[in-house]
């Protein structure tokens, strides 16, 4: 090799370990980090154990489908996720996902909520797999604020052994059919409620509501109750109605809600075969799942109950009527709902139609409801059917979407969170007071709305 080509290669020897020791500057293609969507459960159902076992699993399954999102989720107990989820919104850190939620726990935060159709129509989202009518039911002023994922009709629940050790017939089995008592046909509606439900209410020495000697003070079985309602959900059972009269901005209390909050007072305090609310929270009743317990012979409430009763000793009715012969089931729908805060609306949605979708019999499955997707429904009752082996009616309960509340009580008013709290006092007073006169305290209960329907007007 000459000099000179031994000076070469020793230049290029030098710069090969000079260039070595020098860190690589030049750019390089990072992986980008998800993008973090979080999910808020509690504002409707959701909270019990088995269902966060689901919840969590869902959001398990969610990541692992994928790495371009990060789903997480926060779970809150009902009572104080309204207020949470208020101060999340205050401080800032608001989700992006929130639900399952119904329209009375959306209604809290109306005007926070994100117009879905955008996103719909940029995604070609189907929206034909639903019937036309559930998508239109969450068409509001702000636009399409949820997609249909489940709806919960309420029927009568009961304990047929109760029945047959009280002597009695069981409730009739279709809408529209009679009852048989004492051998002769009589209609299934309240009246017809608070006589068996007497009969079925009995006292520690076995005395029933009926007769002489009954100590309501000291009963160990009752013959009904609301399970699990809300305030305006509780006067439904005689038929639609509103405390918002929205053509005049006036407070009401419509004449059947009237008898029917006085029957249900009565059935506490002076027929005694309702529990109160001392008695409702108590061990003999569930400590607060009182139909739970098998110490209550009827109670009417919506399929979400299945996420909190396991045995099989039950069985469904229809509900009965009022005294006009009209019958309502008061109905419940529960979605997901994105807040109109969210910095990655795209993603968000992407997550919603997951839920509402493929995770959707899963979480349906401790929720309790019948799937807004038609094609879905037969194997929801499948897996109801595996759980409650007993052959419930289930017929009962899809008739019972045929006598949903129109107009739905669940349906919003001025100043709603004010209000509602209102309305839970009102509940709280007649559950834990005898000796009311419920027409005034029901008179009084609509001055207070008027005065916090009008505290709206007078900000405007």
């Amino acid at each position: 090799m000459s000099r000179n080509a031994f000076k070469i290669v020793a230049l290029l020897m030098v710069v090969a370990l000079f260039a070595a020791a020098i860190p690589n500057t030049a750019p390089v293609a990072e992986a980008q980090d998800p993008v973090t969507i979080t999910w808020f459960v509690g504002l409707g159902t959701g909270g019990q154990p088995e269902q966060i076992e689901v919840e969590e699993q869902v959001v398990a399954d969610f990541n692992d489908s994928q790495d371009a999102i990060e789903l997480e989720i926060i779970i809150v107990e009902n009572n104080v996720a309204p207020d949470t989820l208020s101060t999340l919104i205050a401080s800032g850190d608001a989700p992006d996902i929130v639900g399952p939620v119904g329209n009375t726990g959306s209604n809290r935060f109306a005007g926070n909520w994100l117009d879905l159709e955008p996103f719909v129509e940029s995604t070609g989202y189907d929206l034909t797999q639903f019937p036309e009518q559930t998508v239109d039911f969450y068409r509001t002023d702000e636009g399409l604020i949820g997609l249909p994922f489940a709806t919960f009709p309420s029927f009568l629940w009961y304990r047929p052994a109760m029945f047959e050790e009280a002597g009695l017939e069981q409730p009739p089995a279709f809408y529209g059919d009679p009852y048989i008592l004492n051998g002769e046909e009589v209609a299934w509606n309240w009246d017809t409620i608070r006589q068996i439900a007497m009969l079925m209410t009995l006292d520690e020495n076995g005395l029933n509501a009926t007769e002489e000697g009954f100590d309501g003070d000291n009963t160990v079985q009752w013959g009904f109750t609301v399970q699990w309602a809300d305030p305006h959900g509780v006067p439904t059972h005689f038929g639609p109605g509103h405390v918002y009269d929205a053509e005049t901005g006036q407070a009401v209390m419509p004449e059947h809600w009237r008898e029917a909050w006085n029957w249900v007072y009565d059935a506490i305090w002076v027929d005694q075969f309702y529990p109160n609310d001392a008695e409702v929270g108590s061990d003999l009743l569930g400590a607060g799942n009182p139909f739970q317990s098998g110490n209550i012979a009827m109670a009417a409430t919506h399929l979400w109950y299945t996420c909190c009763i396991e045995d099989t000793e039950w069985q469904a009715a229809p509900m009965p009527a009022n005294a006009n012969g009209e019958i309502t089931a008061k109905l419940h729908a529960d979605t997901y709902r994105i807040l109109n805060s969210t910095e990655n609306p795209d993603e968000a949605f992407e997550v919603l139609t997951y839920l509402i979708g493929e995770a959707s019999l899963p979480l349906l499955s401790v929720y309790g409801g019948i799937p807004a997707r038609i094609e879905d429904q037969n194997a929801r009752f499948e897996d109801l059917n595996a759980k409650y082996t007993q052959g419930v009616n289930w017929d009962v309960v899809i008739e019972s979407l045929n006598y949903a509340d129109i107009p739905s009580h669940e349906a919003w008013y001025p100043n709603f969170n004010k209000a509602e709290v209102l309305l839970q006092n009102f509940v709280t007073l007649y559950g834990g007071t005898d000796g009311l006169d419920m027409d005034a305290e029901l008179d009084t209960l609509v001055a207070d709305l008027q005065a916090v329907f009008d505290e709206v007007e007078t900000e405007e």
